[in-house]
């Protein structure tokens, strides 16, 4: 076999419809759970899953009251809705606060990532000098480095932001270049023949290519860079989500706390599905 068809072998991950073969999911392909979140076509479905929530939930409150667990151990559902409710109005600021150090710090993690993605799958040589530090970031929790970046930039947003940036930006450059790597060769070949120059190599056949990759990278980035705001604002913040979940930690609310874990857990979901949108708009084209 030849390297080429070794190369080929390399299957990129797919925005489509399950066909009913066995897959897997892994870091770098979500296809069977996008898959699934696709395959709902039928208001029964819809009814199936409503339904489990609500055994879920419904059971949850039964069994906390009948045990009367106290809510400063464990609220129960309803009580963490109505501090949800009543509470919104004074969590909606740091709502804010943190999608938009979630906002920012990704924005810039994930445009240097992919740059330099598009930089090392073309330059070998700028990768053997990027990789270390590459591997640097992302073995090392960010949140480590909070604290020294409090004491350089304040107790603003800046500090958070670049946290956000330093924990996303790995995550989509190292999917990203996975992706320009997985190229169809026989494709580059033949585009050579009639003379396309590198760029356009790049721009019409690697990127298309590797954007069901560089999607993956984005979403498994955006919600690092997620979990890194949150925590970051727990170390060294005076506002955000992260910095509610101590304050109401501390004060022993834990209706409060458990409604600042809900909201946090529906952008996660929000996240998820944005990409997976966008992934069938913008990567589907294998189907």
């Amino acid at each position: 076999m030849s390297t080429v068809d070794r190369e080929l072998q390399d299957t990129i991950p797919e925005f489509k419809k399950d066909k009913g073969g066995a897959q897997t999911v892994d870091i770098t392909n979500l296809s069977a759970m996008s898959g699934a979140l696709g395959s709902i076509r039928s208001w029964a479905e819809v009814g199936a899953i409503l339904l489990v929530a609500v055994v879920i939930v419904g059971g949850a409150e039964l069994l906390l009251r009948l045990l009367e667990v106290p809510q400063y151990i464990l609220p129960t559902p309803s009580q963490t809705v109505t501090a949800l409710v009543t509470d919104f109005p004074l969590l909606a600021p740091h709502i804010g606060v943190t999608l938009t150090e979630l906002g920012v710090g990704f924005a810039i993690g994930a445009a240097i990532g992919f740059v330099l993605a598009a930089v090392i799958t073309q330059f070998p040589f700028v990768e053997k000098i990027v990789a270390p530090y590459i591997l640097v970031l992302v073995t090392t929790p960010m949140l480590a480095l909070v604290p020294l970046l409090i004491l350089r930039f304040g107790f603003g947003l800046e500090p958070r932001i670049i946290a956000v940036a330093l924990a996303s930006g790995p995550m989509v450059m190292i999917n990203s270049a996975t992706g320009f790597r997985r190229t169809d060769l026989a494709k580059i070949a033949l585009a050579r023949s009639f003379g396309a120059s590198t760029l356009q190599i790049f721009l019409k056949i690697r990127i298309p290519m590797a954007m069901p990759m560089v999607i993956v990278g984005l979403m498994i980035g955006s919600i690092f860079g997620l979990l890194t705001a949150v925590g970051a604002e727990m170390v060294g913040g005076s506002s955000g989500l992260g910095n509610r979940l101590a304050y109401y930690s501390s004060l022993i609310q834990m209706p409060q706390f458990f409604a600042c874990i809900l909201i946090l857990a529906l952008i996660g979901i929000s996240i998820y599905v944005l990409f997976f949108w966008i992934g069938k708009k913008w990567a589907s084209w294998e189907s």
